[in-house]
This record gives C-alpha cells, structure tokens and sequence, in this order.
C-alpha cells in the first residue's frame, strides 16, 4: 500500500509522537477497523492500549503524571491515528479523553487535581464526555437551558443534552449548565458553569437517563442524548468560578479545532492512500486507470489542497500559544475550514476512482466518506467558521 503523509517539518518531539503513535497503529489491521464500524462497536481495544502507555494524557503536566506536551505534538498524534487507517472515528474516540482533562488543569482545585489527573495519565480513569448541546441551543451555547442550583454543599441539575458523545465509556462526564438564567446577566455569556460528572454516582441515583442516537458516520463512537433530574453534584465539583464556564470553554477551543484540523488531514490522507493504490492496479482497457488524467488529476488536486491545509493546521499549532486571541481564531477557524474541505475532496475523489466499488464496505472509501462529510459538521460547522472570519478579520457585521 502506498504510504501518503503529506509533507511538513516535524520537531523532534514531533517525530517522536509520530513514531511511537505509528507503532501502535500498526497492531490494527483495516479489518479490525472496517468491524468496529459495521457493528457499531467502539475500539477499546485501541484506546486501552494507548491509555497504557500514557497517550491519553498527552496534555497533562509532568507533575500529574502526563507528558506534559502541547498543541504541536497532539496535531501529529491526532493525524497519525486518522491517517492509520482508523479515520476520524477512531481519532474521535480519543479526542475527548485528551481534551476534556485541560479544563481540570486550569481551572480545577488542587484537591482534585491530585486525586483524579494522575490516574487520567495513566489511563485508569477517563473523562470521554463533554455535555454542552443541547436540543433548543444548537451552535447558540448561550442559550443552554440545563439549570443547576445551589442546595448547601450540593448542586441540583435539571435539563437535557443532545449529542453528548462516548458517556458509555466514560467515568466523568464534563457537563455545562446555568447558575444564572440567560434573562438575569449582563452578557449572555455569563452565568454558565461547568461540573464534573461522576456518571456512576448519577445512574446510582438514578437522575440519568441516557439513549443512544442511531447515525450513520463515526458509528464507533456512540452519542447520546441524556436527561438530568434532581442531579446531585457536590460543591467541590465545580470546575473554576460559577458563572464563568463558557470562558473555560472557550480558552482551549482554538486548541483543541486545531487538533480536530489535523484529525481531517490524516482522514484525507488515508482516503487518497486508498484512491491511488487503487489506480494503480485496477485495470481497464488493458491499463491501469491512473493512465487517466481524468482519474490522476482529481487525485493530484486532493494530494495539493490537503498540503495546502496542512501546512497551515501544523504552523498555527505552532504559533497558538504566541498569538493574541483574534489571531488564534482566526487561525483555528481557517485550519479546520481547509482541512475539512480538503478531506471531503480526498474522500470523494477516493470514492470516485473505485467507481461502483466504491460503495463497497471491503474498500473503506465509503467509510471515508461518510466520515469526511461529518467534519464538515463537527465540532462547528463550516458557516461558522466563515462567520468567524467575516466578523473579526473582514470587519464586517456580525451576523448571528
């Protein structure tokens, strides 16, 4: 099979993460991928074997027990793991586990902190589900409607959210709700916390109640929509102030849509992969259908835009921690646009080459496909990310 890895200098923390997320890659084979989709069933088996050697808690500080890395090298693991074969399910299937823990780092207590960041390095513990959407708020987070009230040393949660991904292999769940009706705060921002979870303390007391979305992409990682009712959470649960959650959200977003840019690349990747070695050997006509320029040049087109975006989602994870907040988003925002766009054109162009057999489960381009359709969707969709840049780049009004 061809080996594709679009082109960038790598720092040799880079090429470290690269090496070592390869190497457990490769004790996965596509049918060990290509099953988990069809049946729906989410790689453990992975996850496990990157949580034990201290994947999962790339971000964390040494202090804590993790590697204690940054955005530079988790663009490259996130990458590796798409490109692998695994796509974006399987990068997704960590994606939380990874991410969900910087708050807790931030924010957190240092109580907390020591009690739980240590077993997250070391994969013993996990925190996969992040609750923020929620059925009558979409892309609007302002206008989240889960309450939770102060009782003495508890908080009582009430509300609903909707496409709340891998709580069924999680142990926490980090969830956002009001402390302040939106109606009540100078900003709508405002009055919004954030919680830890312990999911097993709430189905014990039985204030949750979960049920899985059927969908067709990702199918490997579940999401659910979950109800809350009189859910007790202990005080100390809070993450950082009351009131200022939707901050805490915000202050790793960049960071982490840069990681979701990187996990479209590797997608890219793998699809294109796939679509030459395809043209290669299929052929027609007594010659390999690559012979075609009708076949060559949208695969040369999609090898050109997913360069294009890489280069530009690996510099900006470079440049994050040095850029003042606009440029950071800006940054972000552009990364994911492009690196979206230019996986869905890989995967199509894949799935084009294959012609009827594109549609094939035994090829994996329609995976790849299904796939790359969802990261124009996910975590933010592509509208919005022009929105962005309209509003704080081109100076022009905002319009939602």
């Amino acid at each position: 099979m061809t080996r594709l890895r679009c082109s960038v200098e790598l720092s040799d923390s880079q090429r470290l993460v690269r090496d070592n997320i390869r190497e457990l890659c490769s004790e996965f084979d596509d049918e060990y991928w290509r099953c988990n989709d069809r049946e729906a069933r989410y790689p453990t088996e992975f996850v496990d074997l990157l949580g034990e050697h201290g994947w999962l808690g790339i971000l964390l500080p040494e202090e804590y027990g993790g590697a204690g890395m940054s955005t530079p090298e988790v663009v490259v693991m996130m990458e590796e793991i798409a490109a692998s074969g695994g796509g974006f399910a399987t990068a997704q299937a960590i994606h939380g586990g990874v991410y969900n823990s910087v708050p807790l780092v931030k924010y957190a207590h240092e109580e907390l902190k020591e009690e739980l960041l240590p077993a997250v390095a070391a994969g013993e513990q996990s925190i996969q589900a992040f609750g923020l959407t929620e059925p009558n708020a979409g892309s609007d987070s302002t206008a989240i409607e889960t309450f939770a009230e102060r009782d003495g040393d508890e908080y009582v949660i009430n509300g609903q959210k909707i496409w709340t991904s891998r709580v069924d292999q999680s142990d926490y769940l980090l969830l956002m709700a009001r402390t302040t009706p939106r109606a009540d705060v100078d900003k709508r921002t405002r009055g919004i916390s954030m919680f830890l979870v312990d999911l097993a303390d709430a189905n014990r007391q039985g204030a949750l109640d979960m049920e899985q979305i059927p969908k067709t992409a990702s199918t490997a990682v579940h999401a659910f929509e979950l109800w809350f009712d009189d859910l007790r959470v202990p005080a100390d649960r809070l993450i950082g102030e009351e009131g200022d959650g939707f901050y805490q959200v915000l202050d790793g977003l960049n960071e982490e849509r840069l990681a979701i840019a990187a996990e479209c690349i590797g997608l890219g990747e793998a699809a294109l992969e796939r679509g030459v070695d395809y043209a290669k050997q299929r052929e027609v006509f007594d010659a390999p259908i690559g012979t075609n320029q009708a076949i060559q040049h949208p695969l040369a087109e999609s090898y050109m835009h997913l360069q294009a975006a890489k280069g530009l989602v690996f510099d900006a994870a470079g440049r994050v921690a040095d850029e003042d907040s606009t440029a950071t988003g800006t940054l972000a925002n552009t990364s994911k646009y492009l690196a979206a766009e230019a996986c869905y054109e890989a995967a199509d162009a894949a799935v084009q080459t294959h012609g009827g057999f594109g549609v094939a489960r035994e090829y994996d381009v329609e995976r790849y496909f299904r796939e790359a359709r969802l990261t124009r969707l996910v975590p933010v969709t592509q509208q919005l990310a022009l929105n962005y840049v309209a509003e704080n780049e081109l100076r022009l009004p905002r319009s939602y």
